[in-house]
């Protein structure tokens, strides 16, 4: 009988911690990860890094996409499951996703609760998503998202509960995935900041932004995509001096469009130069800006990009 072969990259997060007086910390390591498989299934474990989602850096989160491509250069290996925290999960998920050219399934999955705690869901989630990149019919599907037994898409896949086990939502259950590349860059990735809009917000903190040399910028905007007259004036400056401006929603659910007026309004934003992502919500977006201007994309791709990125 051939084997089933599936290589899991281990990084840290809450599925390999324990509780101690310091908090819950990262202490297991990818062997203390293995769940128990089908008998054809084998699983390769890669301990890439222990750490929390949260302190990853950009680069820490190409590494794990370089990880994925280094395990699937082995035609022997069935598919690849990345084990990782769920605060930054949505974003790396996505990064991978927008190299992902190989048809073999990557599965994303991670915990709520610590290793050691009642509710500890991280060995159900493993096998889960062992399972599901050893399935034939994952095949093709892009990098999935699965915890708390739901199965999701990395594109527009976003965390909606801190405690809950069915911890992931998407936006859309069925967006395009257009690639950026199918090879990474090289070198350190381009600096994206994402900056939260308010009533109130300041416009320097787009002007900062520029000043500080970011190669772009992703707007967590109001509604539909909105904010105050002052911004949009920073956008054009900020476009104008060859920083693409990317428009996002802070709001959970629902496209993204220019739709309003009034000198602060999507219609405004875009008029400014704005490029509006129309699905893919502020974390996604960064990523998918980042991963662009890394590979060199002008401002014309940038807009391509996410024009594709919405269901005709």
């Amino acid at each position: 009988m051939s084997t089933r072969q599936v290589v899991m990259i281990t990084t840290g997060g809450t599925a390999a911690s324990r509780t101690t007086d310091d908090g819950a910390v990262p202490v297991l390591h990818a062997a203390d990860l293995l769940p128990d498989v089908a008998g054809d299934v084998v699983v390769q474990p890669m301990e890439l890094m222990v750490k929390d989602s949260s302190a990853m850096t950009v680069r820490d989160q190409f590494t794990i996409v370089a990880a994925i491509a280094e395990a699937l250069n082995d035609p022997a290996v069935t598919g690849v499951v990345v084990t990782h925290g769920t605060d930054t999960l949505e974003e790396t998920a996505f990064l991978a996703d927008v190299y992902a050219a190989d048809p073999r399934p990557v599965v994303f999955t991670g915990a709520q609760f610590p290793a050691d705690h009642r509710l500890s869901d991280g060995p159900a989630n493993i096998a889960a998503a062992v399972a599901l990149a050893a399935d034939a019919d994952s095949r093709g599907r892009g990098v999935l998202v699965v915890l708390g037994g739901r199965v999701l898409g990395a594109r527009g896949a976003f965390k909606t509960s801190t405690t809950d086990l069915i911890a992931f939502d998407t936006v859309h259950t069925n967006l395009p995935r257009p690639l950026v590349s199918d090879v990474l860059p090289e070198g350190h990735p381009a600096r994206v900041d994402l900056l939260a809009l308010y009533p109130g917000v300041s416009p320097g903190t787009i002007a900062s932004a520029v000043a500080q040399r970011a190669a772009g910028i992703v707007l967590s905007a109001t509604g539909s995509g909105n904010t105050h007259p002052d911004i949009t004036a920073e956008v054009n400056l900020a476009v104008n001096r060859s920083v693409p401006v990317v428009v996002s929603t802070r709001v959970p659910y629902g496209e993204v469009q220019p739709t309003y007026g009034g000198g602060g309004g999507g219609v405004d934003l875009a008029r400014a130069g704005a490029v509006f992502s129309p699905w893919l919500r502020a974390p996604q977006a960064r990523m998918a800006l980042i991963a662009l201007l890394s590979a060199g994309a002008s401002g014309e791709a940038v807009k391509a990009f996410f024009d594709a990125s919405a269901p005709a």
